[in-house]
């Protein structure tokens, strides 16, 4: 199941279904990609609740640490 829980995600600015893009972050200089849901009109990204707090927090622990 994915980040939606198995619901379609809906872009709330365009009324559209969001699709899953590869997508670019940088947090303090470090870049990694995700695959995340975007909406292909406005490209809003959706960054699901389990990456905000899992990975993209430990990220943020780790480096803040240096």
């Amino acid at each position: 199941m994915g980040p939606s829980g198995g619901r379609k995600i809906v872009c709330a600015r365009c009324r559209l279904p969001l699709a899953a893009v590869r997508t670019k972050l940088t947090y303090q200089g470090v870049n990694f990609e995700a695959e995340l849901p975007t909406c292909p009109e406005c490209g809003q990204v959706f960054v699901p609740e389990e990456l905000a707090l899992g990975k993209m927090h430990e990220l943020e622990v780790t480096l803040e640490d240096k």
